[in-house]
Parts: C-alpha cells; sequence; structure tokens
C-alpha cells in the first residue's frame, strides 16, 4: 500500500512539471506572436516615414518630432490609423478607428470581411518616434520606433533603428 501511494505521488510531480512546462510554452508562443505584431508595426511607421521623404509629401525639416519643428509626435502615442497624410505618428490620426489585427474568419469562415475577428492593439500597445540628428554627420538623421506593450502584467518593448538623409 505504501509503494502505491509513493508511486503516485510521483506520478502526480511529474504531472504537474508537465503541466507547468506546457504552461510557460503557450505563454512564450503567444509573447512571441506580439513580438511580431510590435515588429510589424515598428516597420509600418518606419516605412510611412521613409515614404514621407520620397514622395516629398513634406520637407526634409518637417520630417522631424514636433519640438524640433516637424510633424512626428512627441512621446509614446497609441496606434491608430494613419490620417489624410497617410503618415503614423502625426497630430492628424485618426483615433476614431484605433488599430487592430485579425486574428481569425468571423462566422462566414472568409478572411477579409466585416465580421472576422479582432483584437484592438490599443491602449495596451504603444509606439514611439523619436527623430534626431545623427552625431558628426551632416544631412543624416537617426529613427528610432518603439513599440511598448503590456502582457499579463508585464511590460516589453521593440525598437528599430534607422537612418534618414535628405536624399532618396
Amino acid at each position: 500500500m505504501i509503494e502505491v501511494m509513493v508511486a503516485m505521488v510521483v506520478l502526480a510531480a511529474g504531472v504537474l512539471s508537465l503541466v507547468s512546462i506546457l504552461t510557460q510554452g503557450l505563454r512564450a508562443n503567444y509573447q512571441t506572436q506580439i513580438q511580431y505584431i510590435a515588429q510589424q508595426k515598428a516597420q509600418e511607421a518606419m516605412e510611412s516615414i521613409f515614404t514621407a521623404r520620397d514622395t516629398r509629401l513634406y520637407t526634409t525639416a518637417a520630417i522631424n518630432n514636433v519640438s524640433n519643428g516637424g510633424i512626428f509626435m512627441n512621446g509614446a502615442m497609441p496606434l491608430c490609423a494613419p490620417g489624410p497624410d497617410g503618415l503614423f505618428g502625426t497630430a492628424d490620426d485618426d483615433c476614431t478607428q484605433p488599430d487592430s489585427i485579425t486574428i481569425a474568419p468571423g462566422p462566414d469562415n472568409i478572411f477579409g470581411t466585416a465580421d472576422d475577428i479582432k483584437i484592438n492593439l490599443n491602449p495596451w500597445m504603444t509606439r514611439t518616434i523619436v527623430i534626431a540628428p545623427a552625431a558628426n554627420t551632416n544631412n543624416l538623421k537617426t529613427i528610432t520606433v518603439t513599440i511598448n506593450w503590456t502582457f499579463q502584467g508585464q511590460t516589453s518593448q521593440y525598437q528599430l533603428l534607422s537612418f534618414i538623409s535628405n536624399f532618396s
């Protein structure tokens, strides 16, 4: 009888450790998905900055933060739809249409229709765009796009760094 009880305790400990490992794996998998979304949102903002330069939508001086006389907002901003200028992180962003991702088709089982299941990225994900002059180089600026998010009480961030010159 004692041998059976000891065997059950050992078996229960083994099963509980497997459940713990499975839970940690699922959490890591979801965190990886969130990090991928953050990477894409940072890249999206970076591409809009280069588009502003390449299309000459704004002058080179305007491709800067508001505090330096530019059009890109200072500080962490919610992820919103771009405004009429088509650029992310500017004053005309449309926060009545918060950024979201589609995670599954709706009841019709077709992606891209109005009934798709979406997750709103606001307010748990923010984007900060910092544009600063590059050290010791004329006509060159550094762009740092930082995406911050909080998931299950844990705060994380993804940062994308690039350079932009006056020339396309």
